[in-house]
């Protein structure tokens, strides 16, 4: 007998759809987080004390969404049962316009040296988050197909495991590294989409707990018992040399800022577009394998105009241009940090979490064995929070996170965690293919 059963789509269109009015909702309430957040006394003094107010420039957005008056991307149907899809660009905008000249106004009083002088400590707990990866990877295989063996199976292309080495090139290196993984263990497309969820909803929920953490990194450093001297002397020196060439901006002071910021992205969009071809060629040439797949990250423009944004402003420390952090570079890169942040919460609807539970699972397993491991070398090492933080981020959230993660502790330190993200896209693709391995093992067993 054939099947006629028909999938009904169900419509997922928001209050609002015109980015020019999201976007305007999103500064409302950031407008609102920061006035109530600088309230010096009664509710929001002791709520802010608890709350970091850039994890309710996260929470806010996220909020939205789940209550349908926002959203990243929709479903409209019609009368007549057409369906199209729409969606938001203003996480494209924020990620591709705002964070690289965010990254450019944040590095131009970078004190090199005082970041050399962090010590390995950063690259260690970088490396305990991509070992926490690997490793969580198969564990919560085994964990959760001890209890539901069908939620870690699937044969050939449609096998569990196959679909989980996306996320562990995600995890590790980032979006150009799970593509890759996707080509390589020939996952089946059409299931590509839950993969994708569960990245979504599991490394949000971390990223939210990160951020939350922030607001106690004091209390964590203490019980971490972690020598923060280092960091907080790189903090001081930066601030003093801000409050010593601190100045009220003339307009030209202003049309300078923004010419080196968009200048700067102008630029590495242009060369971000020139080298990933270049290379897309070259990598084209390599046979087809793991080899060619190791180095698919060097065609990825993002990953480009990160680096030349970095490199950019690295050079213009060195400069005359330094002495714009006067004019408020630094401020004015903290204010595109914040509506980046707000574009990402955009992106997280709560009420996911309740669908495709196995999956999920697994997820937020993977993702707490990342997290122990991560607490646990951080507290052998002595380690601060704000390793712990950003290492994570480089490796979960990758060149888009791990920035506002490190320049909410201070703005200087936004280039730790740009340095961070984009060596974990150099070994994104090593480490997901070991890890893969032994989820294939794992599931096998």
């Amino acid at each position: 007998m054939q099947d006629t059963t028909i999938e009904i789509i169900k419509d997922s269109t928001p209050l609002f759809t015109n980015d020019t009015i999201v976007f305007g909702i999103l500064m409302v309430a950031l407008g609102f987080i920061f006035y109530t957040s600088s309230r010096e006394d009664g509710f929001w003094k002791k709520f802010y004390g608890i709350v970091p107010a850039l994890f309710m420039a996260y929470f806010i957005p996220a909020l939205l969404t789940t209550a349908g008056v926002i959203s990243p991307e929709w479903i409209s149907v019609s009368d007549s049962g057409e369906a199209t899809v729409g969606a938001s660009n203003l996480y494209y905008m924020s990620s591709r316009y705002l964070l690289p000249a965010a990254l450019v106004l944040m590095t131009l009083s970078i004190d090199l040296k005082g970041v050399f002088n962090l010590g390995p400590k950063a690259l260690i707990m970088f490396l305990a988050g991509t070992a926490g990866i690997i490793i969580g990877g198969p564990v919560a295989v085994l964990i959760v197909g001890t209890i539901s063996p069908e939620t870690v199976g699937g044969v050939g292309s449609d096998a569990v495991w196959r679909g989980l080495s996306t996320l562990a090139g995600s995890w590790i290196g980032g979006g150009a590294n799970q593509t890759a993984m996707l080509e390589i263990y020939g996952y089946n497309q059409k299931l590509y989409g839950g993969m994708v969820f569960v990245d979504i909803v599991v490394a949000n929920i971390w990223m939210a707990i990160v951020l939350f953490g922030i607001g106690k990194s004091a209390k964590i450093d203490k019980w971490l018992k972690a020598d923060t001297s280092a960091i907080e002397s790189l903090k001081e020196k930066v601030s003093d040399y801000a409050k010593k060439i601190d100045r009220n901006p003339t307009l030209t002071d202003l049309m300078i800022l923004g010419a080196i910021a968009f200048g700067t992205v102008s630029f590495a969009h242009f060369g971000g577009n020139f080298l990933s071809s270049f290379f897309t060629s070259v990598v084209d040439e390599i046979p087809k394998g793991i080899t060619r797949n190791i180095f698919t990250f060097l065609d990825s423009s993002f990953f480009w105009m990160i680096t030349i944004t970095t490199i950019i402003g690295v050079l213009l420390s060195f400069t005359k241009a330094k002495s714009y952090e006067g004019a408020g570079a630094s401020k004015f890169g903290s204010v595109f940090i914040y509506i980046l942040v707000a574009s990402i919460g955009m992106k997280m609807d709560l009420t996911l979490i309740f669908d495709n539970w196995g999956l999920i699972v697994i997820g937020l397993v993977w993702m707490t064995i990342h997290a122990g491991l991560m607490i646990l070398v951080a507290k052998l090492i002595r380690a601060p929070y704000f390793f712990l933080a950003v290492g994570s981020q480089a490796n979960v959230g990758g060149a888009a996170s791990a920035p506002i993660v490190a320049s909410a502790f201070h703005p200087s330190l936004a280039t730790v965690g740009v340095l961070l993200a984009v060596f974990g896209y150099a070994i994104g693709t090593v480490g997901a293919i070991l890890c893969t391995v032994l989820m294939q093992l794992a599931s096998a067993g």
